[in-house]
């Protein structure tokens, strides 16, 4: 039960117990009359869960910040982003206050200043993220009473900031690209990008699929299972790669393949003896900056920049990225009628209507006819492309 008594100097405080069994106080009060309405105060706050203690609230986040790293339970690569946003952006800033000094205005404005630093909309929001998920942490450790940090009712519209449209191919530019890597890089690269652009699995999903997960049949129809577990590989910004969960829980699933992908990946693993189908012409586990550079970007914006490289490469889909492979399957299955529930089972994708997710369910029919429209368009691909049949050979047995 917290007290009153005098301080001296004509003013008093207010006594209290912690749970520690220390005495804490709180001075600066005229009179008694003054310290025994705080007193009041502070029990209903009490009573209510929400009173924070003076000293506990003069913690800084500097000082709270590695406990709360240690306590996070998360993906490798973003305990990582983390570390690094608090390292770099928060503490400087923030570091030596306490919480109890910190408050909404206050932050928003240091947000407003980092979007003027010329920081990506996406690393700013990223930023503020992090920090308020400290600062609701904060809350059940008693360090503050709520998160400060508020959502915005205003803004000024910033339209230099929208979200670039995604850059897709059509089959024949997934395919030239696919030409162009086998020429920079091989063959395995080549299937790789096909697998990419007809079956629209991520990068990580595929780099991390294991041989045992992928279904060949003897009549050319096949699939492959993406496990939930040890289905995607992880590149952290440090450390070895591993192989991990996928990104979400609707990531797991089987992709059936076209005829000629079957073909495809058959032969594929015959030309080496790796656990993961995808893998360099070293037999080791791909990193994506690295195909990229080595692979992907110069088959698809081309290499004409570059005086005298050992492969003249010409421009295919400049921009185009592994990813954007991804937005090229989804935009060919739109352009086939296939129906949005096949289209989420087959990317992994929730429906936004939890009612058609619940109860559309996809015919064999369907599956089949879209088969048949990624057979289709190989086959148009294939036969409209002008690469010579020398440069063309790692796709012969398709």
């Amino acid at each position: 039960m917290p007290w009153t008594e005098p301080a001296g100097d004509d003013t008093w405080r207010v006594r209290y117990r912690r749970t520690d069994g220390t005495k804490g106080a709180i001075s600066g009060f005229a009179d008694a009359t003054a310290a025994e309405d705080h007193i009041s105060t502070m029990l209903h706050e009490q009573r209510t869960g929400t009173w924070i203690d003076p000293e506990d609230s003069r913690i800084t986040v500097a000082e709270f910040a590695p406990a709360w790293l240690d306590s996070l339970d998360i993906d490798q690569r973003t305990e990582e982003n983390y570390r690094s946003f608090l390292k770099v952006h928060i503490l400087p800033r923030w570091g030596t206050t306490g919480f109890g000094e910190l408050t909404n205005l206050g932050i928003r404005t240091w947000e407003k200043k980092l979007r003027a630093s010329g920081l990506a909309k996406t690393t700013v929001d990223s930023i503020i993220k992090c920090f308020s998920l400290l600062l609701s942490d904060a809350v059940p450790e008693k360090l503050i009473a709520a998160n400060p940090l508020v959502a915005r009712r205003r803004g000024r519209r910033r339209r230099a900031q929208r979200t670039p449209r995604k850059i897709w191919g059509e089959p024949a530019e997934v395919l030239h690209v696919a030409d162009q890597v086998a020429l920079k890089y091989g063959p395995c690269g080549a299937i790789l990008v096909v697998t990419g652009g007809w079956t629209g699995a991520r990068w990580g999903e595929l780099t991390g699929l294991d041989r045992a997960n992928v279904h060949l049949y003897d009549d050319d129809t096949g699939s492959i299972y993406l496990d939930p577990d040890i289905g995607a590989l992880h590149e952290p910004c440090s450390g070895p790669l591993y192989l991990g969960h996928l990104k979400t829980d609707e990531s797991e699933r089987t992709i059936s393949l076209p005829p000629f992908l079957v073909r495809l990946l058959r032969w594929h693993l015959t030309t080496h003896n790796h656990r993961q189908v995808f893998v360099t012409p070293n037999l080791e586990w791909h990193r994506r900056s690295n195909f990229s550079r080595r692979a992907f970007r110069p088959a698809a914006d081309g290499n004409l920049h570059i005086p005298n490289p050992a492969i003249r490469l010409q421009p295919t889909k400049p921009g185009l990225t592994f990813h954007g492979l991804r937005h090229s399957h989804k935009t060919w299955m739109i352009d086939d009628g296939i129906p949005e529930i096949a289209q989420a089972l087959r990317l992994g994708h929730v429906l936004q209507d939890k009612v058609q997710e619940t109860y559309s369910h996809v015919a064999a029919a369907v599956e089949q006819r879209l088969l048949d429209s990624l057979q289709a368009r190989w086959d148009k691909a294939v036969a409209d492309s002008k690469t010579t049949a020398a440069d063309a050979l790692w796709r012969t047995c398709a």
